[in-house]
Protein backbone atom coordinates (compact mmCIF):
# COMPACT_ATOMS: atom_id res chain seq x y z
CA UNK A 1 0.00 0.00 0.00
CA UNK A 2 1.15 3.49 -1.01
CA UNK A 3 0.26 6.09 1.11
CA UNK A 4 0.42 10.07 0.73
CA UNK A 5 3.03 11.39 3.57
CA UNK A 6 2.78 15.18 4.15
CA UNK A 7 5.73 15.53 7.03
CA UNK A 8 8.91 14.33 7.33
CA UNK A 9 10.11 12.09 9.58
CA UNK A 10 10.58 12.93 13.11
CA UNK A 11 14.16 13.21 14.51
CA UNK A 12 14.49 10.63 17.64
CA UNK A 13 16.54 12.39 20.00
CA UNK A 14 18.38 9.54 22.32
CA UNK A 15 19.12 10.02 25.75
CA UNK A 16 19.78 6.61 26.53
CA UNK A 17 19.50 5.30 29.82
CA UNK A 18 20.13 1.53 29.54
CA UNK A 19 17.70 0.50 26.90
CA UNK A 20 14.92 3.24 27.32
CA UNK A 21 14.79 5.58 23.98
CA UNK A 22 13.41 9.41 25.06
CA UNK A 23 12.12 11.85 22.37
CA UNK A 24 11.21 15.36 22.62
CA UNK A 25 7.55 16.36 20.55
CA UNK A 26 8.24 18.21 17.54
CA UNK A 27 6.46 20.71 15.66
CA UNK A 28 5.28 19.62 12.02
CA UNK A 29 2.07 19.63 9.43
CA UNK A 30 0.67 16.48 9.95
CA UNK A 31 -2.58 15.11 7.94
CA UNK A 32 -5.71 12.65 8.75
CA UNK A 33 -6.72 10.67 6.33
CA UNK A 34 -8.89 7.16 5.70
CA UNK A 35 -7.67 4.44 3.08
CA UNK A 36 -9.67 3.48 0.30
CA UNK A 37 -9.43 0.68 -2.74
CA UNK A 38 -10.91 1.10 -6.10
CA UNK A 39 -11.06 1.31 -9.61
CA UNK A 40 -11.04 3.36 -12.61
CA UNK A 41 -14.55 3.89 -14.64
CA UNK A 42 -15.14 5.59 -17.76
CA UNK A 43 -18.02 8.43 -17.53
CA UNK A 44 -21.48 6.41 -17.85
CA UNK A 45 -19.86 2.63 -17.90
CA UNK A 46 -22.30 0.19 -18.14
CA UNK A 47 -22.32 -3.75 -19.07
CA UNK A 48 -24.47 -4.57 -21.80
CA UNK A 49 -27.22 -7.27 -21.75
CA UNK A 50 -29.17 -8.80 -23.91
CA UNK A 51 -32.93 -8.51 -22.37
CA UNK A 52 -34.04 -11.65 -24.57
CA UNK A 53 -32.09 -15.13 -25.55
CA UNK A 54 -31.30 -16.14 -28.53
CA UNK A 55 -28.79 -16.64 -31.34
CA UNK A 56 -26.65 -13.58 -32.67
CA UNK A 57 -27.52 -12.84 -36.49
CA UNK A 58 -25.65 -9.65 -36.66
CA UNK A 59 -23.07 -8.10 -34.76
CA UNK A 60 -22.40 -4.15 -36.28
CA UNK A 61 -19.56 -3.08 -33.65
CA UNK A 62 -16.02 -4.09 -32.35
CA UNK A 63 -14.15 -3.16 -29.46
CA UNK A 64 -12.81 0.37 -29.74
CA UNK A 65 -15.49 1.67 -32.18
CA UNK A 66 -17.01 5.05 -31.14
CA UNK A 67 -20.91 4.41 -30.79
CA UNK A 68 -23.87 7.23 -30.59
CA UNK A 69 -26.79 7.01 -28.25
CA UNK A 70 -29.43 4.19 -29.76
CA UNK A 71 -26.96 3.09 -32.27
CA UNK A 72 -27.91 -0.33 -33.22
CA UNK A 73 -24.92 -2.75 -31.67
CA UNK A 74 -26.42 -6.15 -32.48
CA UNK A 75 -28.86 -8.34 -33.94
CA UNK A 76 -30.88 -11.59 -32.04
CA UNK A 77 -32.45 -13.70 -34.62
CA UNK A 78 -36.53 -13.37 -33.98
CA UNK A 79 -38.16 -15.08 -36.67
CA UNK A 80 -40.80 -15.93 -34.52
CA UNK A 81 -41.36 -12.61 -32.85
CA UNK A 82 -41.73 -11.33 -36.98
CA UNK A 83 -44.72 -13.86 -37.46
CA UNK A 84 -46.34 -12.83 -33.86
CA UNK A 85 -45.95 -8.83 -34.82
CA UNK A 86 -47.45 -10.10 -38.59
CA UNK A 87 -50.39 -11.47 -37.15
CA UNK A 88 -50.68 -8.53 -34.97
CA UNK A 89 -51.23 -6.35 -37.58
CA UNK A 90 -53.37 -8.29 -39.09
CA UNK A 91 -55.84 -8.12 -36.10
CA UNK A 92 -55.24 -4.56 -35.57
CA UNK A 93 -56.42 -4.02 -39.59
CA UNK A 94 -59.43 -6.47 -38.85
CA UNK A 95 -60.68 -4.88 -35.29
CA UNK A 96 -59.83 -1.30 -36.61
CA UNK A 97 -62.88 1.10 -35.81
CA UNK A 98 -63.30 2.18 -39.98
CA UNK A 99 -63.01 -1.50 -40.39
CA UNK A 100 -66.40 -1.89 -38.57
CA UNK A 101 -67.91 1.61 -39.37
CA UNK A 102 -70.25 -0.57 -41.12
CA UNK A 103 -71.76 -2.40 -38.74
CA UNK A 104 -71.88 1.06 -37.33
CA UNK A 105 -73.68 2.34 -39.46
CA UNK A 106 -76.03 -0.20 -40.15
CA UNK A 107 -76.71 0.23 -36.15
CA UNK A 108 -77.55 3.72 -36.49
CA UNK A 109 -79.65 2.83 -39.48
CA UNK A 110 -81.60 0.54 -37.24
CA UNK A 111 -81.98 3.57 -34.50
CA UNK A 112 -83.96 5.97 -37.55
CA UNK A 113 -85.78 3.07 -38.94
CA UNK A 114 -87.38 2.16 -35.52
CA UNK A 115 -87.98 5.87 -34.53
CA UNK A 116 -89.88 6.09 -37.45
CA UNK A 117 -92.09 3.65 -36.57
CA UNK A 118 -92.40 4.30 -32.91
CA UNK A 119 -93.55 7.95 -33.98
CA UNK A 120 -95.86 6.70 -36.63
CA UNK A 121 -97.44 4.67 -33.67
CA UNK A 122 -97.51 6.67 -31.35
CA UNK A 123 -99.86 9.24 -33.91
CA UNK A 124 -101.77 6.30 -34.78
CA UNK A 125 -102.42 5.34 -30.75
CA UNK A 126 -103.15 8.92 -30.42
CA UNK A 127 -106.05 9.19 -33.00
CA UNK A 128 -107.22 5.74 -32.03
CA UNK A 129 -107.88 7.02 -28.29
CA UNK A 130 -109.58 10.12 -29.65
CA UNK A 131 -111.69 8.33 -31.12
CA UNK A 132 -112.19 5.71 -28.12
CA UNK A 133 -113.30 9.02 -26.25
CA UNK A 134 -116.13 9.30 -28.53
CA UNK A 135 -117.10 6.36 -28.03
CA UNK A 136 -116.02 5.53 -31.82
CA UNK A 137 -114.57 1.88 -32.84
CA UNK A 138 -113.51 -1.07 -30.72
CA UNK A 139 -111.97 -0.79 -26.91
CA UNK A 140 -110.12 -3.76 -28.67
CA UNK A 141 -108.89 -1.74 -31.48
CA UNK A 142 -107.89 0.60 -28.80
CA UNK A 143 -105.41 -1.41 -26.70
CA UNK A 144 -104.20 -3.01 -29.90
CA UNK A 145 -102.67 1.08 -31.29
CA UNK A 146 -101.43 1.04 -27.88
CA UNK A 147 -99.46 -2.29 -27.63
CA UNK A 148 -98.09 -1.71 -31.37
CA UNK A 149 -96.87 1.50 -29.68
CA UNK A 150 -95.28 0.12 -26.49
CA UNK A 151 -93.76 -2.67 -28.77
CA UNK A 152 -91.94 -0.02 -31.04
CA UNK A 153 -91.24 2.44 -28.63
CA UNK A 154 -88.97 -0.29 -26.84
CA UNK A 155 -87.51 -1.43 -29.94
CA UNK A 156 -86.13 2.13 -30.49
CA UNK A 157 -84.60 1.88 -27.04
CA UNK A 158 -83.21 -1.49 -27.37
CA UNK A 159 -81.50 -0.16 -30.93
CA UNK A 160 -79.95 2.91 -29.43
CA UNK A 161 -78.79 0.35 -26.16
CA UNK A 162 -77.43 -2.41 -29.13
CA UNK A 163 -75.43 0.46 -31.38
CA UNK A 164 -73.96 2.09 -27.83
CA UNK A 165 -72.91 -1.65 -26.63
CA UNK A 166 -71.62 -2.23 -30.49
CA UNK A 167 -69.53 1.00 -30.58
CA UNK A 168 -68.08 0.29 -26.97
CA UNK A 169 -67.15 -2.91 -28.84
CA UNK A 170 -65.33 -1.43 -31.71
CA UNK A 171 -63.65 0.28 -30.02
CA UNK A 172 -62.00 -1.69 -27.25
CA UNK A 173 -61.43 -4.44 -30.14
CA UNK A 174 -59.11 -1.39 -31.74
CA UNK A 175 -57.91 -0.24 -28.88
CA UNK A 176 -56.91 -3.77 -27.36
CA UNK A 177 -55.58 -4.69 -30.86
CA UNK A 178 -53.29 -1.84 -31.06
CA UNK A 179 -52.00 -1.97 -27.64
CA UNK A 180 -51.29 -5.85 -29.09
CA UNK A 181 -49.60 -4.45 -31.71
CA UNK A 182 -47.40 -1.82 -30.01
CA UNK A 183 -46.88 -4.21 -27.46
CA UNK A 184 -45.19 -7.12 -30.25
CA UNK A 185 -43.00 -4.49 -31.54
CA UNK A 186 -41.70 -2.89 -28.01
CA UNK A 187 -41.09 -7.12 -27.83
CA UNK A 188 -38.92 -7.02 -31.14
CA UNK A 189 -37.20 -4.45 -30.46
CA UNK A 190 -35.88 -6.52 -27.63
CA UNK A 191 -33.78 -8.21 -30.00
CA UNK A 192 -32.37 -5.19 -31.27
CA UNK A 193 -29.63 -4.19 -28.73
CA UNK A 194 -28.64 -0.48 -28.80
CA UNK A 195 -26.51 1.63 -27.19
CA UNK A 196 -27.83 3.50 -23.96
CA UNK A 197 -25.05 6.41 -23.87
CA UNK A 198 -22.32 8.10 -26.34
CA UNK A 199 -19.20 6.90 -26.07
CA UNK A 200 -16.50 3.50 -27.15
CA UNK A 201 -17.34 -0.13 -27.31
CA UNK A 202 -14.40 -0.98 -24.60
CA UNK A 203 -15.57 -4.79 -24.78
CA UNK A 204 -17.61 -7.25 -26.94
CA UNK A 205 -17.71 -10.66 -26.76
CA UNK A 206 -20.08 -12.16 -28.69
CA UNK A 207 -20.09 -12.93 -32.72
CA UNK A 208 -22.33 -14.22 -34.86
CA UNK A 209 -24.06 -17.27 -34.64
CA UNK A 210 -23.78 -17.49 -31.03
CA UNK A 211 -26.03 -17.44 -28.44
CA UNK A 212 -27.08 -14.61 -25.89
CA UNK A 213 -28.87 -14.53 -22.68
CA UNK A 214 -30.11 -11.86 -20.44
CA UNK A 215 -27.85 -13.45 -17.48
CA UNK A 216 -24.40 -12.87 -19.06
CA UNK A 217 -23.11 -9.52 -20.25
CA UNK A 218 -21.92 -9.01 -23.74
CA UNK A 219 -20.13 -5.81 -23.60
CA UNK A 220 -18.99 -2.59 -21.95
CA UNK A 221 -19.58 0.90 -23.39
CA UNK A 222 -18.84 3.99 -21.66
CA UNK A 223 -17.55 7.48 -22.12
CA UNK A 224 -14.51 8.74 -24.58
CA UNK A 225 -12.35 11.52 -22.07
CA UNK A 226 -14.01 11.85 -18.68
CA UNK A 227 -13.85 8.66 -16.10
CA UNK A 228 -14.88 8.53 -12.33
CA UNK A 229 -13.31 6.77 -9.90
CA UNK A 230 -15.39 3.72 -7.62
CA UNK A 231 -13.58 3.46 -3.97
CA UNK A 232 -14.53 0.87 -1.57
CA UNK A 233 -14.41 2.52 2.07
CA UNK A 234 -14.88 0.20 4.92
CA UNK A 235 -17.81 0.58 7.37
CA UNK A 236 -15.94 2.09 10.36
CA UNK A 237 -14.53 4.80 8.26
CA UNK A 238 -17.68 5.51 5.95
CA UNK A 239 -19.54 8.64 9.11
CA UNK A 240 -15.78 10.36 8.20
CA UNK A 241 -16.14 10.68 4.75
CA UNK A 242 -17.94 14.32 3.04
CA UNK A 243 -18.45 15.03 -0.40
CA UNK A 244 -16.15 17.35 -1.65
CA UNK A 245 -13.36 15.99 0.36
CA UNK A 246 -9.81 15.72 -1.23
CA UNK A 247 -8.47 12.65 -2.54
CA UNK A 248 -4.62 11.06 -3.44
CA UNK A 249 -3.90 8.25 -5.33
CA UNK A 250 -1.83 6.15 -6.97
CA UNK A 251 -2.58 4.28 -10.13
CA UNK A 252 -0.76 0.86 -10.56
CA UNK A 253 -0.38 1.82 -14.16
CA UNK A 254 1.67 5.28 -13.14
CA UNK A 255 3.88 3.87 -10.51
CA UNK A 256 5.56 6.72 -8.55
CA UNK A 257 3.04 9.31 -9.49
CA UNK A 258 0.53 10.78 -7.39
CA UNK A 259 -3.17 12.68 -8.82
CA UNK A 260 -5.85 14.60 -6.77
CA UNK A 261 -9.40 13.92 -7.02
CA UNK A 262 -12.31 14.95 -4.65
CA UNK A 263 -15.66 13.07 -3.41
CA UNK A 264 -18.44 13.48 -5.34
CA UNK A 265 -21.35 10.84 -4.29
CA UNK A 266 -21.58 8.22 -1.34
CA UNK A 267 -24.12 5.70 -1.58
CA UNK A 268 -25.63 4.86 1.29
CA UNK A 269 -25.91 1.14 1.32
CA UNK A 270 -23.16 -1.47 2.35
CA UNK A 271 -22.07 -4.25 0.35
CA UNK A 272 -23.15 -7.11 2.89
CA UNK A 273 -20.62 -9.48 1.56
CA UNK A 274 -17.22 -6.61 1.98
CA UNK A 275 -18.64 -4.62 4.67
CA UNK A 276 -17.60 -1.57 2.39
CA UNK A 277 -19.44 1.39 1.14
CA UNK A 278 -18.97 3.15 -2.66
CA UNK A 279 -17.92 6.39 -2.65
CA UNK A 280 -17.19 7.92 -5.95
CA UNK A 281 -14.82 10.30 -6.95
CA UNK A 282 -13.81 13.34 -9.86
CA UNK A 283 -10.49 13.69 -11.11
CA UNK A 284 -9.00 17.07 -10.31
CA UNK A 285 -5.77 16.54 -12.17
CA UNK A 286 -6.05 13.17 -14.16
CA UNK A 287 -3.45 10.86 -16.32
CA UNK A 288 -3.56 12.27 -19.75
CA UNK A 289 -4.13 8.11 -20.50
CA UNK A 290 -6.50 6.21 -19.31
CA UNK A 291 -8.37 2.81 -19.48
CA UNK A 292 -11.63 1.72 -17.18
CA UNK A 293 -11.23 -1.10 -14.96
CA UNK A 294 -7.50 0.41 -13.85
CA UNK A 295 -7.24 -0.55 -10.01
CA UNK A 296 -5.71 2.02 -7.58
CA UNK A 297 -5.03 2.80 -3.56
CA UNK A 298 -5.95 6.27 -2.15
CA UNK A 299 -5.91 8.29 0.84
CA UNK A 300 -8.99 10.64 1.27
CA UNK A 301 -8.18 13.54 3.28
CA UNK A 302 -10.16 14.11 6.03
CA UNK A 303 -8.19 17.17 8.18
CA UNK A 304 -4.51 18.72 7.65
CA UNK A 305 -2.57 21.24 10.05
CA UNK A 306 0.31 22.85 9.27
CA UNK A 307 1.63 23.09 12.93
CA UNK A 308 1.11 20.89 15.04
CA UNK A 309 3.00 19.26 18.17
CA UNK A 310 3.47 15.74 17.18
CA UNK A 311 4.83 12.30 19.05
CA UNK A 312 5.58 8.75 17.58
CA UNK A 313 2.16 7.10 17.50
CA UNK A 314 3.97 4.39 19.85
CA UNK A 315 5.02 6.65 22.96
CA UNK A 316 1.27 7.03 23.49
CA UNK A 317 -0.23 4.98 26.47
CA UNK A 318 -3.88 3.72 26.29
CA UNK A 319 -4.60 6.39 24.03
CA UNK A 320 -4.60 9.48 26.36
CA UNK A 321 -1.18 9.18 28.42
CA UNK A 322 2.77 9.39 27.94
CA UNK A 323 5.80 8.64 30.30
CA UNK A 324 8.05 11.44 30.62
CA UNK A 325 12.10 11.04 31.60
CA UNK A 326 11.21 10.75 34.92
CA UNK A 327 8.90 7.80 34.07
CA UNK A 328 5.73 9.62 35.30
CA UNK A 329 2.52 8.76 34.06
CA UNK A 330 1.54 12.23 32.37
CA UNK A 331 -2.24 12.63 30.68
CA UNK A 332 -2.49 13.87 27.50
CA UNK A 333 -5.49 15.57 24.94
CA UNK A 334 -4.85 13.97 21.59
CA UNK A 335 -5.76 15.69 17.77
CA UNK A 336 -5.18 14.63 14.60
CA UNK A 337 -3.09 11.64 13.67
CA UNK A 338 -1.63 9.66 10.77
CA UNK A 339 -0.24 6.01 10.53
CA UNK A 340 3.07 7.10 12.46
CA UNK A 341 2.31 9.97 14.54
CA UNK A 342 -0.19 11.95 16.78
CA UNK A 343 -0.68 15.43 17.83
CA UNK A 344 -0.80 16.59 21.24
CA UNK A 345 -3.19 19.14 21.98
CA UNK A 346 -2.26 19.56 25.86
CA UNK A 347 -0.35 17.80 29.08
CA UNK A 348 2.52 18.57 27.64
CA UNK A 349 5.16 20.99 26.26
CA UNK A 350 7.38 20.47 23.38
CA UNK A 351 10.32 21.24 25.63
CA UNK A 352 9.49 17.78 27.79
CA UNK A 353 11.42 15.08 27.17
CA UNK A 354 9.36 11.65 26.87
CA UNK A 355 10.52 7.67 27.66
CA UNK A 356 8.84 5.27 25.44
CA UNK A 357 6.45 2.81 27.57
CA UNK A 358 8.16 -0.39 28.31
CA UNK A 359 5.00 -2.26 26.54
CA UNK A 360 5.19 0.05 23.29
CA UNK A 361 6.45 -1.68 19.85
Amino acid sequence: MNYIKYCIPLLMLCSCKGKVETIKPIVQAISESVYASGVVKAQNQYDVYSPVSGIVSQVLVAEGDTVKKGQLLLIISNQIQKLNRDNAILNQQFTDVNANQGKLNEALSNIQLTKNKMLNDSVLNVRQKNLWDQKIGSKVEFEQREIAFQNTKNAYLSSIIRYKDLKRQVNFTAAQAKKSLELTNSLENDFKIRSEVDGIVYAFTKSKGETVNPQTAIGVIGGITDFELEMEVDEYDILKIRKGMKVYLNLDSYKGKVFEAEIVKINPLMNLRTKTFKVEGRFVSAPEVLYPNISFEANILLQSKDKAMLIPRNFLLNDSNVVNKKGELIKVVTGLKDFQKIEILSGISANDELQKPSNAN
